[in-house]
Parts: structure tokens; sequence; C-alpha cells
């Protein structure tokens, strides 16, 4: 069984005891967290499709930690001016550990 939410303004595809990490959110260490944002719920061979999202359809999820993702580098240049800069990014997330993937039809 395995479901397709909408977390961040990006699609994961989640199956229960998986983890993944997301976008950052404010929830604390060791809280559950559930979407309802359920894009598609795949159980066996039946595909529940929403319009946009499945009625009934709901994820639980287990919040691991929180964390910063690698580091990005913006390097910017224009030749012939002396112009450089170097920046730096790390992108804040939320590891989730997907507990239950429930749907009451």
């Amino acid at each position: 069984m395995y479901a397709i939410i909408e977390e961040g303004g990006k699609q994961y595809r989640v199956s229960e005891n998986e983890t993944i990490q997301v976008e950052m959110l404010t929830q604390d260490i060791s809280s559950t967290y559930e979407n309802t944002r359920v894009l598609l719920v795949n159980d066996g061979d039946k595909h529940h499709i929403g319009k946009p999202y499945v009625s009934g359809a709901k994820v639980t999820a287990t919040v691991v930690g929180h964390g910063k993702g690698k580091k990005v580098r913006v390097f910017k240049y224009k030749r012939k001016t002396a112009y450089r800069r170097l920046r730096g990014h790390r992108q804040p997330y939320t590891e989730l550990k997907i507990e239950k993937i429930e749907l009451t039809a």
C-alpha cells in the first residue's frame, strides 16, 4: 500500500514505515503529524485518485527530527569587471516517519 501526498509544494510517494524529508515544519520532535492532502492511494490492485484530494484519506507520521540539507554554492560572476559573489545555502528540512495510511471510503 502506498500513497502520494502533497507537502510543502512538492509531491511524495510514501508507504508505511518509510522515512522522508520534507520542507521545514513547525512540529516538535516525536509529535504526530497528519496530512489530509492525499492525491492518490493504492491498496494492492485498487487505485483511489482524488479530485484533487482523496476524500477520507489520511497519512499519519511521526516527526523524527529537523536538520539542514547539503550546502549549495551560488556563485555569480561577470567577466572584465571584477564582479564575484559567492553565497552558500542549506535548506532546512523535517524528517518524517510514515506510521499509517488510512482510507475511509
